[in-house]
């Protein structure tokens, strides 16, 4: 039963990650674009949690607690950017 549940949520994640991609490239403005980007990070995260569970090792966490962050910090600049002109 839980591979079964692992092969659902990794089929899940691949299909949301391909509507992100498809939301990055068709979004109107830059706020649009910003927030399906940090989506589309945010679903790869997720991928590498998974990633991590299949093959019981810590690395991958490593590696998805590091792009979280600097999603994170990316989106929180990129939006302000956006709204006032600087970063900080």
């Amino acid at each position: 039963m839980h591979e079964a549940v692992f092969y659902l949520a990794v089929v899940w994640m691949t299909l949301l990650l391909g509507a992100g991609a498809f939301r990055v490239i068709h979004a109107r403005g830059a706020p649009a674009r910003i927030l399906a980007v940090d989506m589309v990070v945010l679903i790869l995260v997720g991928l590498l949690v998974l990633f991590s569970s299949a093959n019981r090792t810590s690395l991958y966490l490593d590696a998805a607690l590091l792009l979280a962050v600097l999603s994170f910090v990316t989106t929180v600049a990129a939006s302000r950017f956006h709204a006032e002109g600087r970063i900080f």
